[in-house]
């Protein structure tokens, strides 16, 4: 039986990630070719773009890019063993990524699949079984597919503290991945479930309130003057990156509670202002409520004396 193309002169390193974006393109999931070893895509730039070959009519950014055609991903994978990414979008795919703390944050600070049990218990939803890959740093991704007609785009923390999602615009690295961290490994090999609706709603675009500038009458004047300014960072904060809505709510908490740790405050001010501040930007009141309350009772219960701060 002929080979396909490519496959006769394929390095061995390459063959069980060729079989790897065989596998996702077999289920209708559109793959890419990431760096080898690392989770950037290959191909250059849309600044290097020569509007040449398949970019004759415009760069063509990896989400267009992707493919299932067994032939060119023969031909792709014959070459250099990279790593495979799946372009969330075009797959039909929200994944939920569920990451691990960075070495250089608090003690006790949640972790992706933390924030995820928390949300559930605020919501009183669960989620349901579903595919999941383990990362190569030991998180999550768990895949579902999305709602018909819905069009949901990528989100930073939206739904927690190291709670990511990957729809358009975005893709996830597949398993027999590899990085310095390790290899991506399906964790659970079941089918894809659908999105709940639940998650479906907190991840479609509310109304945003319109934020009121929080003036502060209890408390010293310093401890005025960061509690403003902490309401306002977070009344600014945006949905992606390491400034994600409620990560900005959980590192503003975090600075204005020593104040309180000094008796420069009441408690009770500090809630109640942050908490407008973070309904203000369209988080959910229950979950301002219990990211507020952990920053303030870690950073009260390890605060650094005020002479030595």
């Amino acid at each position: 039986m002929p080979q396909p193309p490519g496959i006769l002169t394929a390095d061995l390193t390459c063959l069980p990630l060729l079989a790897s974006a065989l596998a996702s393109a077999k289920r209708g999931w559109p793959v890419i070719p990431l760096h080898p070893h690392a989770k950037r895509p290959a191909g250059h730039p849309e600044r290097a773009c020569p509007g040449t070959g398949r970019c004759a009519g415009g760069h063509r950014k990896p989400e267009q890019r992707a493919t299932t055609d067994t032939a060119l991903i023969h031909a792709t994978w014959a070459t250099r063993p990279y790593n495979v990414g799946i372009a969330t979008g075009p797959a039909g795919l929200l994944v939920v990524d569920l990451d691990v703390c960075k070495p250089d944050e608090p003690k006790g600070a949640p972790d992706g699949t933390t924030s995820l049990a928390a949300l559930c218990e605020r919501t009183g939803q669960t989620v349901p079984p579903t595919y999941r890959v383990r990362t190569a740093r030991g998180g999550e991704h768990l895949y579902f597919t999305a709602p018909p007609g819905a069009r949901l785009k990528n989100s930073a923390n939206r739904l927690g503290p190291h709670i990511d999602t990957r729809a358009w615009g975005g893709y996830v690295v597949a398993p027999g991945s590899t990085t310095p961290d390790g290899t991506y490994e399906v964790a659970h090999d079941a089918p894809v479930a659908e999105l709940p609706d639940w998650l479906t709603a907190l991840l479609t675009d509310p109304h945003k309130p319109v934020a009121v500038p929080i003036r502060v009458h209890d408390g010293t004047r310093a401890a005025r003057t960061a509690l403003e300014r902490e309401c306002a960072v977070i009344a600014a904060a945006t949905e992606g990156g390491p400034n994600g809505r409620n990560n900005t709510l959980h590192r503003s908490a975090c600075k204005v509670a020593r104040f309180v740790a000094w008796g420069d405050i009441p408690r009770h001010v500090v809630e109640e202002a942050i908490q407008g501040a973070g309904e203000a930007t369209g988080l959910p009141p229950a979950e301002c409520r219990t990211t507020i309350r952990s920053a303030l009772d870690w950073v009260i219960a390890h605060a650094t004396p005020r002479g030595a701060a």
